[in-house]
């Protein structure tokens, strides 16, 4: 991987992206869940396919890097992937993999123990890397490891927003609270979309959403939105079967209509205008533009 940088940032709140040349706002959103088994990596995939169907560009990243399936899950039999990257063997641009609806797909690594074991330093190189994508993405979707790891806080902090998949099982309830407490005290983020996935009707997702609010509402200073509730449908079992995804293959059904629902809601999602003078995704387009400002963050 290339050296990582550190170069000077600009102070909270003083430069807009939309006033660099040639720049965007790129809308970055991590997709997370306190455990595995959620649904987490089918609503990545999914969200990804609704936002291209509605003519944005987007990028799905495979983050999930020592048990990574995004490219299973779709079919794609990638040569290259993040694991190469990290070992200098290639550039990001090297292992991009073009999916459905023209989504492109950045390729994890799986059962690969030295990916799950990266350092501080290599996890900000690889967001750093993000900075010179070409052509940048209008969104990218970036799948997250299950659980408290540090590389999941990592990828999460670097995130403009958190998506936190959860069901109806005690133990994902736990653990969805304990990944919205890590990252409010560790990364400092106070505002989750969460996302009930696999529940029998709509209301028991409001209520499920619920009690996670005055669970959270006890402890911490955070605000959660409920982005929408997906219901069981055999039709995800059958997409995940065939190694496509679930909008793709069934867009009529009641899943995948929720998912374009979803991707529209996302879309209307405020971008940050500014950097936050900590490691972001694309952060370097910000970083460049400024005249320098005493503060100093790794890019």
């Amino acid at each position: 991987m290339a050296e990582i940088k550190y170069m000077r940032a600009p102070e909270r709140g003083t430069d807009n992206i939309s006033t660099l040349s040639g720049a965007r706002p790129v809308r970055v959103i991590a997709v997370t869940s306190g455990k595995g088994g959620v649904g987490k990596t089918t609503v990545s995939i999914n969200l990804a396919l609704a936002l291209a169907q509605t003519g944005k560009s987007v990028m799905l990243m495979d983050a999930d890097l020592g048990l990574a399936n995004i490219d299973v899950m779709l079919g794609l039999k990638p040569q290259r992937n993040l694991s190469h990257v990290v070992g200098g063997q290639c550039e990001l641009k090297d292992i991009v993999q073009e999916g459905p609806f023209g989504v492109r797909v950045l390729p994890g690594a799986s059962g690969l123990r030295r990916m799950a074991e990266l350092s501080e330093r290599e996890q900000a190189g690889l967001i750093y890397a993000f900075s010179d994508v070409r052509p940048q993405p209008d969104v990218l979707i970036v799948d997250t490891p299950a659980g408290i790891s540090e590389a999941s806080v990592k990828f999460c902090a670097a995130a403009q927003e958190v998506m936190v998949v959860v069901c109806n099982e005690p133990a994902s309830m736990a653990d969805a609270y304990a990944m919205i407490k890590v990252l409010n005290q560790e990364a400092g983020r106070s505002r989750f979309r969460v996302l009930v996935n696999m529940a029998r009707t709509a209301a028991d997702g409001q209520l499920l959403f619920q009690k996670l609010v005055e669970t959270t509402s006890r402890f911490l200073e955070v605000s959660l939105d409920l982005v929408g509730t997906l219901p069981y449908d055999g039709h995800v079992l059958r997409s995940v079967q065939s190694r496509r995804a679930l909008v793709e293959m069934f867009p009529n059904s009641g899943a995948a209509q929720l998912f374009k629902k979803l991707a529209d809601r996302a879309d209307s999602w405020p971008v940050p205008k500014t950097a936050s003078g900590q490691l972001e995704f694309f952060v370097e387009s910000v970083i460049r533009a400024a005249p320098g400002s005493g503060r100093w963050a790794m890019a």
